[in-house]
């Protein structure tokens, strides 16, 4: 495969994963807020737990975002620095 196009396809595989308009918002308040774990998320976004969690194993799956365990919680930040630059340029 031709290395440019590669990149290309794993650069819109980014832009896809952060498409969706929960997703960006999950990325953008991350990126505000800081770190957040599932109950923060879904309190704030006013959507089912359920929901919130196929959105991050989504962002994850993606290397938008890593989880740092802390006791039974999980807390999400975005680690994925393309995404960084393309949320402060969004807002």
């Amino acid at each position: 495969m031709n290395p440019d196009k590669k990149l290309l396809e794993e650069k819109a595989e980014i832009l896809k994963a952060i498409s969706h308009p929960v997703r960006l918002c999950i990325v953008r308040r991350l990126m505000i807020e800081g770190e957040k774990n599932v109950t923060e998320m879904q309190n704030c976004l006013e959507a089912p737990q359920s929901t919130v969690s196929q959105h991050l194993a989504k962002l994850r799956a993606a290397g938008i975002i890593e989880g740092k365990r802390e006791g039974t919680e999980i807390y999400y930040s975005v680690v994925n620095e393309d995404v960084k630059k393309i949320i402060k340029a969004l807002f």
